[in-house]
């Protein structure tokens, strides 16, 4: 991630080969594709809430966990609404898609219990992980408050992560089953995102 200051400074045009989108494209693709996720980041928590409530357990500490989740990912998107607006990049056309599957995701795993809820975090936050570490270090230094954006956002997702672990999300039932699932099933939202 960092600059060698021998070697200056680094071009998001670094690397890129024929048939690889310009390094304008790769932008506009990064921002549409991390608008979608944010929106649907924003929805499985909004999904969960209401599942925890309509289970009773709406002021649990699961669900005070999930509000804090929520927060962040509502600050990420408001970000990512920003970022379309400035830069004048389209929407991904799935937005309403990812919109009622993260909701109805969201809602499905908390029904199943607090620690499938939590299990369902550490696929996707694992996924979005590996996602913005990738977009940080293809973007250079002429993408630096890009690149500074996506980091913080993916060290959130990592916190998200880690406290989903800490909170029994292992003790889901079929939790290896269900994370490949849903990792899955974000890593091809990811693909089309960047497309569509």
């Amino acid at each position: 991630m960092s600059t060698d200051s021998a070697a200056g400074p680094r071009s998001t045009n670094e690397g890129w080969q024929p048939g690889d989108p310009t390094p304008r494209e790769f932008v506009e693709q990064a921002i549409r594709v991390d608008h979608a996720g944010e929106v649907g980041a924003v929805r499985i928590y909004e999904g969960q809430l209401a599942a925890l409530r309509w289970r009773g357990k709406g002021n649990s500490p699961v669900a005070r966990r999930i509000e804090h989740m929520l927060a962040q990912e509502t600050a990420h998107k408001q970000v990512f609404d920003e970022l379309i607006a400035e830069r004048r990049v389209r929407p991904t056309a799935l937005s309403p898609i990812w919109s009622v599957a993260g909701f109805a995701l969201g809602a499905a795993t908390a029904l199943l219990g607090d620690a499938a809820a939590m299990a369902c975090t550490v696929a996707v936050e694992e996924t979005i992980d590996e996602h913005y570490a990738a977009q940080r270090d293809r973007l250079g230094d002429d993408e630096a408050v890009l690149r500074g954006t996506v980091e913080r956002f993916r060290q959130d997702e990592v916190a998200h992560r880690d406290e989903a672990l800490a909170s029994g999300a292992e003790k889901a039932p079929a939790y290896d089953l269900v994370t490949a699932a849903i990792r899955g099933g974000s890593r091809l939202a990811i693909w089309l995102s960047t497309r569509v």
